[in-house]
């Protein structure tokens, strides 16, 4: 056999390299790459994560695909505005601020931006649908070429500027995404602060104003209502967007001073005149009292007269209520402040449990919804914030409405991943708006009978029902 030329020998030598190196390239490719679907690992973990739309109800969103993030226009050294939770943006500067509410305009000197920023000021900068409904707020330097705006109005506090608009239709929504970030972000202030509110609805105002009232000193400025272009208001400083940290709750160690959700429903409590700080063992002859929460529309309690009967042989002392925008907040406030035990079906109705007194019971009966980490996340989780005690009562499907709807092995009863994952509008039509619940009264009894036990002597009051 003939040797190969030696100029054929390299030429082979260098394809066979070329190969190799090709190799290698594409090995450190794919290590920095595709080692998971996902560039990132938190990404992936996001994408993990179940998507549904907000639960208008009591819920919370899980799609973030298009969220409300800070736009900045251009770009610049000053930084004003920062992320403070996944669930809101805060922007704040201090100096000479004239906001124009007209136009939803707030002016600073180019000493504190160089730079536009474009946001929207509520707590819910993940839920697409919900930001629909908020405004844009944009703040800018002064114009290079022209004077600033002059004031017409001068204050010498802060202004704080938020939204009420987005889910604020929900009294869960109203409590999560404003009422208590609202508290985080200007309790500090005793009072010494003004508020600027734009996507005012009138009936919501009138509904909570007394707490406004109780957090500022100065009179609430509609925005909206500043319809003339001359109108500026000045102030030393701003803070635009409300500070979020989780579910109808404070944590203390992201506040100034520590206060959490006692002051906040000290708040409350002198807002509407509300007696019980604390739950106490009831005087000689009177019996602890027991508030069912009622819904009319849908998730009702079809054996509501049969539930109150029970509970009234446990002795309980029963009432039974339902609010809604007409409802007078301060006097349904004082009728679940005189609760030792409240009961509702998951929904927003169970909000009301932040006017219970310190070592009340709620007890949240929970639907088929396939989303029990809904109903722990909304109501669950935030009662230990409020020094409450918690119980659960989970729906079968023989106490479920559903089970007249579907046939036993229909994927709603048997299956209910299945639906969720076909999205929230699905969910809320399947689950929420088309079920009624007739809790077992003997299960429930138990349930009852374990509330009881969590009271001031409540040994003693559950033997006596025993």
């Amino acid at each position: 056999m003939k040797s190969l030329n030696p100029t054929r020998k390299i030429s082979n030598l260098l394809v066979a390299a070329a190969i190799v190196l090709s190799l290698c390239i594409l090995s450190l490719i794919k290590a920095r790459y595709c080692s998971s679907p996902y560039a990132n690992p938190q990404e992936a973990l996001e994408q993990a994560k179940p998507k549904y739309a907000s639960e208008r109800d009591g819920g919370d969103q899980r799609n973030t695909s298009a969220s409300q993030e800070i736009t900045v226009v251009k770009n610049a050294n000053n930084s004003i505005c920062s992320e403070t939770s996944k669930r809101s943006n805060v922007c704040e500067a201090e100096g000479d601020i004239r906001i124009r509410g007209s136009s939803q305009t707030i002016f600073l000197p180019h000493s504190l931006t160089d730079q536009e920023w474009k946001t929207k000021p509520y707590c819910r900068k993940h839920d697409p649908p919900a930001m629909e409904n908020v405004t844009l707020w944009i703040i800018k330097p002064f114009s290079g070429k022209a004077p600033p705006p002059p004031c017409t109005v001068k204050s010498a506090v802060p202004a704080l500027v938020f939204s009420v608009g987005g889910y604020t239709d929900n009294l869960f929504h109203s409590f999560t995404d404003v009422i208590v970030p609202l508290f985080i972000s200007s309790y500090q202030f005793h009072g010494e602060v003004q508020f600027i509110l734009s996507d005012v609805q009138q009936w919501w105002m009138d509904l909570f104003v007394l707490i406004f009232k109780q957090l500022s000193k100065y009179e609430i400025i509609n925005a909206s209502s500043d319809e003339e272009q001359s109108t500026v208001r000045c102030f030393p400083r701003v803070i635009v967007g409300l500070r979020f940290h989780k579910e109808l709750g404070v944590n203390a160690s992201k506040t100034p001073t520590g206060f959490s959700m006692a002051e906040f429903k000290a708040v409350l409590r002198r807002t509407y005149g509300l007696e019980r700080a604390t739950v106490a063992e009831p005087p000689p002859g009177e019996k602890p009292r027991l508030l069912i929460i009622s819904r009319n529309e849908t998730r009702v309690f079809l054996n509501e007269k049969e539930m109150t009967d029970m509970a009234a042989g446990l002795g309980f002392e029963v009432r039974t209520a339902e609010a809604n925008r007409s409802t007078n907040l301060g006097v349904f406030a004082r009728l679940v402040n005189s609760a030792d035990v409240m009961m509702g079906v998951h929904g927003a109705g169970l909000t009301n449990m932040v006017f219970l007194p310190a070592g009340a019971v709620v007890i949240q009966v929970v639907p088929i919804t396939g989303l029990d980490w809904l109903a722990r996340d909304t109501f669950g989780k935030p009662s230990a914030g409020m020094e409450l005690k918690y119980l659960e009562y989970q729906i079968s499907e023989e106490e479920s409405s559903l089970s007249e709807l579907y046939p036993k092995d229909h994927p709603v009863l048997r299956d209910p991943s299945s639906i969720t994952k076909q999205g929230w509008k699905v969910i809320s039509k399947t689950y929420l708006d088309n079920q009624d619940v007739r809790p077992d009264l003997g299960r429930l009894r138990n349930t009852l009978l374990e509330a009881l036990s969590l009271l001031p002597n409540g040994g003693k009051e559950k033997e006596a029902a025993n």
